[in-house]
């Protein structure tokens, strides 16, 4: 698939939304190009023009900046609402929210206010997110990437990934959005600094939750997992035009509700990858036309410890061959215990160019 914009392996007409992975010389979008995210570029490097997400964390294969772009052949459409850069072409919105927890007052925080920045900060970038897809006709949200500083650290007495349940979800209640069921497909990881940026992608047509047989939804976590529930799907079915799309969320190994082989990264890549594969078979089993392969997705892989990544990529390539489109980066799961997560989308031709 390297440089070759590709579907289930056969050369396919331009549709409505591909995916570019270039290794990001310049950190800019092409016109044609909804939004990105840049892994890798530092702190140094600044995103020009459009929403361009950058997450600080380093890119360990490739060991270069690089961009996962989302493209559209239709006429974009570029703005800003309120906090929230974005772009829009043919019924699909990507957009870019980020706010500083140090932007919270505490004394200006009223009775019932979040008692923690990150909390804080949460719910009101997902006020804003939520703000501009109702101001802009695409209330469908399919994918958030969540990217939060030290999102294992405990503060306040409260591990900070909780807090970032807390806030995100009160902006759903907020919103009249649910909670359970019809949830978008999303990841949550932690970096080592900066704000909490968050990057989605919206449509004007729904999308369909899909939930893995082998686990728990995650909106239905008991208590111990904190307060208030990770607002999320396994995995989002959507339809755009002619295509078929799968938004497959940050996966890790999880059975149930339980993390599973506790410090043996090469266990959990493999409990990982079943997940997927169950995930995938969810989905045909919802849209059988479709034909998701698990060979034929576009994977990005996190790591806790670079160290890992020569095991992790031996197993992910015994798992989907050594042509898999995989791109790994170093950052922190969203539970302690967890080593490596991996996401994953499909049903878009893809331009493969990080080797």
């Amino acid at each position: 698939m390297t440089a070759a914009v590709m579907e289930h392996g056969a050369s396919v007409a331009a549709p409505a939304l591909q995916l570019h992975w270039p290794l990001a010389a310049d950190v800019a979008l092409d016109p044609h190009d909804l939004g990105a995210l840049v892994f890798g570029a530092g702190p140094g490097r600044h995103p020009a023009g459009g929403p361009i997400l950058q997450v600080m964390t380093p890119a360990l294969a490739p060991a270069r900046p690089w961009l996962a772009a989302w493209r559209s052949p239709a006429p974009v459409r570029a703005g800003r609402h309120g906090r929230v850069n974005y772009r829009c072409a043919d019924g699909l919105l990507f957009g870019v929210v980020t706010v500083a927890e140090d932007e919270w007052d505490e004394a200006s925080t009223q009775e019932g206010a979040p008692q923690h920045r990150l909390q804080h900060a949460a719910e009101l970038a997902y006020r804003e997110l939520f703000g501009t897809l109702d101001a802009l006709a695409h209330p469908h949200l399919l994918r958030v990437w969540n990217y939060l500083p030290h999102i294992n650290a405990e503060e306040g007495g409260e591990e900070r990934y909780r807090q970032f349940n807390a806030g995100r979800q009160a902006a759903f209640a907020a919103h009249g959005r649910t909670l359970t069921g019809e949830v978008p497909a999303a990841c949550a990881l932690g970096v080592g600094g900066g704000p909490l940026a968050i990057a989605f992608l919206a449509a004007t047509q729904p999308a369909l939750a899909v939930e893995n047989p082998r686990q728990v939804a995650a909106y239905d976590y008991p208590p111990e997992y904190g307060r208030r529930s990770p607002t999320f799907a396994r995995a989002a079915l959507a339809r755009h035009g002619g295509q078929r799309l799968l938004f497959v969320s940050g996966t890790a190994s999880i059975v149930g509700h339980r993390s599973l082989h506790a410090g043996d990264v090469v266990a959990q890549t493999r409990e990982t990858l079943a997940n997927i594969d169950a995930l995938l078979a969810e989905a045909a089993r919802l849209a059988p036309e479709a034909g998701f392969r698990a060979g034929d997705l576009a994977y990005v892989a996190y790591l806790r410890r670079p160290q890992d990544l020569p095991k992790v990529r031996a197993e992910v390539e015994r798992h989907l061959g050594a042509d898999a489109a995989i791109a790994y980066v170093q950052a922190d799961v969203c539970r302690a215990d967890l080593l490596v997560e991996i996401e994953a989308s499909g049903g878009h031709p893809m331009e493969f160019r990080c080797r």
